[in-house]
């Protein structure tokens, strides 16, 4: 079974070391030295460097983990909807365009690295433009398995529930997400997402009845999801 490490860096932003025994994939390694230095003490070998999307607090620690012997970037171009194998076990690539157009989140076992794409607790913005491309995106998260434990590219936790509680000030979920809240691990599982998440709950009618308060199309899902994607 493949293992995965969490690395803070520049306040907010969350990178991933994913390993097995022996070897190990670094996505968005913004905290070289932490990296490295994990990978020294668990002996293993640096095989692969990628990234989540191209923006650049997600890419600079490339440059470092690069110089590493033997080590290989993969490029979006090359990893989109495919697949990474580790040391027998398969890493599967989604292509998540919204965010950026080069977006990816990566599934490892009941883990899914979702970048930018989706924050725990909220989405990222749309800098692509392609709000079609990223409500697509965010349907195939929500395909996934319930338990899908969600680690995003930044810890937003804290913002994102002071504006669901602004949407939804009697959702009682809010509370306890904040309470499993934890800067030292930053995580959520999908099935708690679809209970506080606003972007994720476009067909729950405590949002639809928002959006219709607000004057806001609600008459189909992809009406409502444009609709949310307004409100601030």
């Amino acid at each position: 079974m493949l293992q995965l490490k969490q690395f803070r860096y520049n306040v907010d932003n969350l990178g991933y070391l994913v390993y097995s025994k022996k070897y190990a994939m670094a996505i968005d390694g913004g905290a070289p030295g932490d990296i490295l230095s994990f990978i020294k003490s668990r002996g293993l070998n640096l095989l692969f460097v990628t990234n989540t999307h191209g923006h650049a607090d997600h890419t600079s620690g490339n440059g470092p983990l690069l110089r590493e012997s033997n080590v290989r970037l993969l490029v979006y171009e090359e990893i989109e909807d495919a697949e990474i194998e580790l040391e027998g076990r398969k890493i599967r690539v989604y292509n998540t365009p919204g965010h950026t157009v080069d977006s990816l989140c990566f599934h490892i076992d009941n883990a899914l690295i979702t970048g930018d794409t989706l924050f725990n607790g909220t989405v990222g913005n749309c800098f692509s433009g392609d709000v079609k491309g990223f409500y697509l995106s965010v349907k195939k998260i929500m395909s996934l398995p319930e338990s899908t434990v969600i680690y995003a590219g930044h810890d937003y936790v804290e913002e994102a529930m002071n504006f669901a509680s602004r949407l939804e000030p009697d959702n009682e979920y809010i509370k306890i997400f904040l309470q499993n809240y934890t800067p030292a691990h930053v995580s959520s599982r999908l099935t708690e997402e679809l209970r506080v998440n606003p972007y994720l709950r476009f067909n729950e009618r405590s949002i639809i009845g928002l959006l219709k308060r607000n004057g806001l199309p609600t008459k189909t899902e992809w009406q409502r999801w444009q609709s949310l994607m307004t409100i601030d």
